[in-house]
């Protein structure tokens, strides 16, 4: 057995901190993309690229007999996680970005939080919260206020199908983590056995499409990016920022940084001018995930 990581609290933090700067590239990563490749060549090139990431990651860790005797055991289970992501998770995720305007997919899919809570207490009988249901609440209003483009009195949704595909995703990650808690194990072989059978759906759905048309150089650029940062790499630095940390709370707080420097991206690259509906319905969104997680208490009883 290979020795425990040795606890090193500056490392954590640099490293969730380059997890977190990852994430914050990812948003306009998304939308670039979709300016060359459809939302299904994105999803595929950047499963493939993922999965070649983390065949090297548990080829390096000499978990291959681990993983096949992970296969023997749950391989239904990890034909349903292919299903929910790469495959369904991050297609309707593409779209949404495709309709929307990236600043605001980027607060709807914080949602996710808030809804495994909620899913948690049938699926996993765990005890709803009086802060879950206060946290759904604050969250939903935000998701109102970017959905209404803020204007609330007249609950016109600018873009209602887009919304619903982002809201949609959020669920579908939520059912993805779900299964990875009903299967338990290690966190690569999970992520590589269920982007290995997601392989297959993709390659059903390219079928089923046809037309497949060969993107150009820029159309490869964006999706190897997604591929590396936002299915691989971040995962990969997160991992091993709570390997090395002794307060995980400490590290898990660190993504509240990404939402405003993604923000900030998606304004740079991609040129969008930030509405204020998008800033209210986020902090309205954080707000409701910082209750849910208890963050505020903890704040409030230090003083």
């Amino acid at each position: 057995m290979g020795s425990l990581p040795t606890v090193d609290n500056r490392r954590a933090v640099m490293l969730a901190l380059a997890a977190v700067l990852c994430w914050s590239t990812v948003a306009s990563a998304f939308k670039l993309s979709l300016q060359h490749v459809s939302p299904l060549q994105l999803v595929s090139v950047a499963a493939l690229v993922s999965t070649l990431v983390m065949s090297i990651v548990v080829t390096r860790e000499g978990r291959w007999g681990d993983l096949r005797l992970a296969w023997r055991r749950n391989w239904r289970w990890y034909v349903a996680l292919g299903f929910c992501n790469p495959f369904l998770y991050y297609l309707v995720l593409f779209y949404a970005y495709d309709m929307l305007p990236a600043q605001q997919v980027l607060p709807l899919n914080y949602t996710w939080g808030i809804l495994l809570a909620l899913l948690s207490v049938p699926v996993l009988k765990q005890e709803l919260r009086t802060q879950d249901l206060v946290a759904a609440l604050i969250c939903y209003s935000g998701v109102l206020v970017i959905a209404t483009g803020g204007n609330l009195l007249g609950l016109r949704f600018e873009q209602p199908l887009g919304v619903g595909l982002a809201l949609f995703s959020t669920l579908i990650w939520c059912c993805f983590w779900l299964l990875n808690t009903r299967i338990g194990g290690n966190a690569s072989i999970n992520l590589l056995l269920s982007f290995l059978c997601g392989l297959p759906w993709l390659a059903g759905a390219i079928l089923v499409q046809g037309d497949w048309q060969w993107p150009p150089l820029a159309g490869w650029l964006g999706p190897i990016y997604v591929g590396l940062f936002e299915m691989g790499i971040a995962f990969l630095l997160w991992q091993a920022a709570l390997m090395h940390c002794d307060n995980t709370a400490r590290i898990s707080n660190l993504i509240y940084l990404s939402p405003p420097l993604s923000l900030l991206l998606i304004a740079i690259l991609v040129g969008e001018k930030i509405q204020m509906a998008t800033i209210v319905g986020l902090v309205f969104i954080m707000l409701g995930v910082a209750v849910q997680q208890g963050l505020l208490r903890r704040l409030i009883y230090k003083r």
